[in-house]
């Protein structure tokens, strides 16, 4: 059991800001993969006949960007169930214009009158139990914070679609101490 998000990279303004100022690797958008394969998630931006905002577009609109699919372990089919649940209750809210400004000043990004596409993702994650509620910043959760979240979750170490991978052994626990010296 899991649910999937798809990470993709834009070259557009805006996406490059939100790469720029979100800190983050070079992913600018996140999306959920629905059980259908359509993709559902936050945009700003107008694609064919589907207008801004939360909406379920189609597998392929991201044609042409560089994309990654993280599946997010999910140990009780409940928790799915809530995911998608809080996903549909979703559908229709507008984008939140004002997240981006966000990452300079602040905003409750848990607000659910609008979303960002990595906000919305976060928000169901949490909802849903399948990740506990973050404790980061209140003004913003970017794409390159919700992979660093999942990187607990999933091995990202050795993706070659991910451009801050770490291509070094993981550490049992013994030698991460020996290397880190003796923890009180």
């Amino acid at each position: 059991m899991s649910v999937t998000l798809q990470f993709s990279a834009g070259n557009d303004f805006e996406s490059n800001l939100i790469k720029w100022f979100g800190g983050g690797p070079a992913y600018s958008h996140v999306d959920i993969v629905l059980p259908d394969g359509n993709l559902l998630g936050a945009r700003s931006d107008k694609c064919g006949d589907i207008p801004p905002g939360v909406q379920i577009r189609p597998s392929d609109y991201l044609a042409g960007q560089s994309t990654f699919q993280i599946k997010v372990p999910s140990y009780h089919e409940d928790h799915e169930k809530e995911f998608y649940a809080f996903l549909a209750e979703q559908v229709g809210k507008p984008y939140d214009a004002l997240a981006i400004a966000a990452f300079v000043v602040g905003r409750n990004w848990r607000c659910n009158d609008a979303w960002f596409c990595s906000e919305l993702a976060a928000a169901a994650l949490e909802y849903s139990r399948l990740i506990f509620p973050l404790a980061a910043p209140a003004n913003k959760v970017t794409p390159g914070d919700l992979l660093l979240v999942l990187s607990s979750f999933v091995d990202l170490r050795y993706s070659p679609k991910i451009p801050f991978a770490i291509t070094a052994p993981m550490l049992s626990a013994d030698e991460y101490r020996g290397q880190m010296g003796a923890v009180p």
